[in-house]
């Protein structure tokens, strides 16, 4: 579809948002979008945004100076994530900055030529975003917090602090091929670490999520494993309140989850993603195109343990596990 065509199509979306023009020159305002699965209130995503800031700001970018944010948050609603992915292809954003894998699909559906860094994204090149994590080409470039392998080492830690645990549930979203890949990798695993059921558990809304749950704690010896993806991160207290309820063992991808009250976090620093895509918006603000930028993985993984949880649980943590946890909380 041609961008005039598109415009007329979306009509009045444009409308909210600043028009200016894209490929900044020096002395001009640059004009950045956030486009995120986040609720706006969400503690976490507030502290990447300043992160990000921060970093942008080393640059020389400045609010109100010569850069404009638009910040437009979801928090996974479908019809919010069309709406606003239409608004900002018909726009004149400079670059957008995407948390998660579910908002580049829609944003590249209606445009191929907005420049997209995105973050907390699993599994780019199998999605679909990118050609290569090396020559992504496309309009597309960012940085990825996944790699395969580190959903088997999650089953391990798991069964490290409940060695009991003989059955556990898997939650993913299962429209996102990164979320069944992992499931994969640890039903494939699952008895080396003597666990002899894995079940799937598709995210979706609050009640089924409750309802998967409540099912699965039916049986003894169980435990979770969230996969990294945007809907646990939305329902991310509700999951950890059933893990408690439950008397559930369970393991999460980011250290947010353990802030909360979560067993265990095992996964990679998603704030140093913010801070390294605000050099690669800085590099296509001068005029770099995005597909000549690589898409780069996160290479230092956190353990996060939280004791308190492990008290409530009955759990006595293993002097090997607590001295192997980058961080404990207490």
């Amino acid at each position: 579809m041609k961008r005039r065509e598109f415009i007329a199509l979306v009509g009045g979306a444009a409308a909210a948002w600043p028009v200016t023009s894209r490929g900044q020159q020096q002395g001009r305002t640059a004009y950045v979008a956030v486009f995120s699965y986040s609720k706006e209130n969400d503690p976490a995503a507030k502290s990447y945004n300043e992160a990000w800031l921060k970093r942008l700001s080393e640059f020389g970018w400045s609010q109100g100076r010569n850069l404009k944010i638009a910040y437009r948050y979801t928090g996974g609603n479908a019809d919010l994530i069309r709406q606003y992915a239409a608004e900002l292809a018909a726009s004149d954003v400079d670059v957008v900055l995407v948390a998660g894998a579910s908002h580049i699909r829609p944003l590249q559906q209606v445009t191929r030529t907005l420049p997209i860094v995105f973050v907390e994204v699993s599994d780019a090149v199998g999605a679909g975003f990118v050609q290569s994590l090396a020559r992504p080409g496309g309009n597309a470039t960012g940085f990825t917090h996944f790699e395969f392998d580190i959903s088997g080492k999650r089953l391990e830690l798991l069964k490290q602090i409940a060695p009991n645990m003989t059955r556990t549930a898997v939650l993913r979203d299962s429209r996102n091929p990164a979320g069944n890949a992992q499931f994969g990798v640890i039903q494939a695993l699952a008895r080396t670490h003597g666990v002899a059921e894995v079940r799937p558990v598709d995210l979706q809304g609050p009640s089924e999520i409750e309802r998967a749950i409540m099912e699965f704690a039916r049986e003894p010896n169980g435990g979770l494993i969230t996969t990294p993806n945007s809907l646990a991160i939305i329902n991310r207290e509700l999951i950890i309140d059933l893990a408690a309820r439950y008397k559930l063992p369970a393991i999460y991808p980011f250290r947010f989850f353990a802030e909360s009250g979560g067993l265990l976090a095992y996964g990679p620093d998603v704030a140093d993603q913010y801070r390294r895509a605000a050099a690669y918006v800085d590099r296509i603000l001068k005029g770099v195109k995005p597909g000549e930028l690589p898409v780069e993985q996160s290479t230092k993984l956190d353990l996060i343990l939280n004791v308190k949880t492990a008290k409530a649980l009955g759990i006595e943590v293993p002097a090997q596990l607590l001295a192997r946890a980058d961080e404990v909380i207490e």
